[in-house]
């Protein structure tokens, strides 16, 4: 194989990722952002999760706020790689409460983990390009 192909190759597989991941990220933004307003909003179905879990619906309207803007951000691309991270942490938190707290299955919050950890990765020289432009 020639050079050229090679590259061509290599470029041609690195336009995919990154349409790859902007789906995905188009996804975990849309999620998250429905997440925090259905929170935020107060749906009985969430109003009774907060209730089991204990944290008061305080912690309701602090975890809708936390989604709503975590989703937002893995939209914007200077923030993908810190907004992910932000709910990868929160997802922590999600999985350990399904386990001890409230005893549901974790397997949806630990796929979303998944998916924003790889997210805040990959992203990551992407949002660290933006962050040292923004310090020039």
């Amino acid at each position: 194989m020639s050079d050229d192909v090679a590259v061509n190759k290599a470029t041609s597989q690195g336009r995919v990722a990154n349409r790859v991941l902007w789906v995905v990220q188009a996804i975990v933004g849309v999620d998250f952002i429905i997440g925090g307003l259905v929170k935020l909003f107060g749906l009985p179905a969430m109003v009774d999760l907060f209730d089991r879990i204990g944290g008061g619906q305080e912690l309701r309207y602090f975890i809708g706020v936390v989604e709503l803007v975590g989703g937002i951000g893995v939209l914007i691309p200077a923030l993908v790689s810190l907004a992910a991270s932000g709910l990868a942490a929160l997802l922590v938190g999600a999985v350990y409460t399904n386990l001890f707290i409230v005893n549901d299955p974790p397997w949806v919050p630990l796929a979303w983990l998944i998916v924003v950890s790889i997210l805040a990765w990959r992203r990551w020289p992407q949002t660290k390009e933006h962050l040292t432009a923004l310090r020039r």
